[in-house]
């Protein structure tokens, strides 16, 4: 049967997180720990990233989804047993995974971490860049632009890669919610990145 989507990306209303969705200029707390430093705690600081996809499984972010819901309705003053409420936490999510999406202008020019002080390879190669775009090249997924929703270029570099508290990406997705990456395309970009993170290390 043929696919009746047409298109790359979609708007959803902001019921719950789906896997696939882009956010933009989203700030993450981390860790600057020099590595010259006999501080062993390090300092907080926030991390501004750019452009973020949802990452875990659509499956997994419905139950979340719908037990919390579920949980949330359920009258916890009660003082009826646990077990007798029905209340079961095994379909929550702790935390989400995402990976940064970097503009792929400033990706070829390796200049997309300059904000963290990284010094990234440039891409001169036209080969090269031609592999990444066409999703060629395993450690990168490219996205193509959507003028209407505000998305450019943006590749994903499956090396980089975080996971965020469920509970604050629920408070911050509205502010920074662009689009969605539409099903059958979030589902070859979740192959890929499983591909890449399964792959078995073999010695020089």
């Amino acid at each position: 049967m043929k696919s009746k989507i047409k298109t790359s990306y979609y708007k959803h209303e902001l019921g719950r997180i789906f896997q696939g969705d882009i956010l933009r200029d989203f700030e993450y707390p981390g860790w600057n720990l020099p590595r010259d430093s006999e501080d062993t705690k390090g300092e907080l600081i926030e991390l501004k990233i750019p452009y973020i996809v949802i990452l875990t499984q659509d499956c997994d972010l419905e139950s979340d989804s719908r037990n919390h819901d579920d949980f949330l309705g359920n009258d916890c003053t009660s003082n009826e047993p646990q077990e007798e409420n029905k209340i079961s936490h095994d379909k929550f999510l702790h935390s989400i995974l995402v990976c940064p999406a970097y503009p792929a202008k400033q990706l070829k020019k390796g200049s997309h971490l300059n904000g963290l002080g990284l010094r990234m390879q440039k891409i001169n190669s036209n080969t090269q860049w031609n592999n990444i775009k066409n999703n060629q090249n395993p450690r990168y997924h490219f996205l193509k632009k959507d003028i209407e929703l505000q998305i450019p270029e943006l590749i994903i570099d499956f090396k980089h890669y975080y996971t965020i508290p469920r509970d604050i990406l629920y408070v911050e997705i509205e502010k920074h919610y662009l689009g969605s990456i539409s099903e059958l395309f979030r589902e070859f970009l979740s192959q890929r990145f499983a591909f890449y993170l399964s792959r078995i290390g073999l010695p020089f």
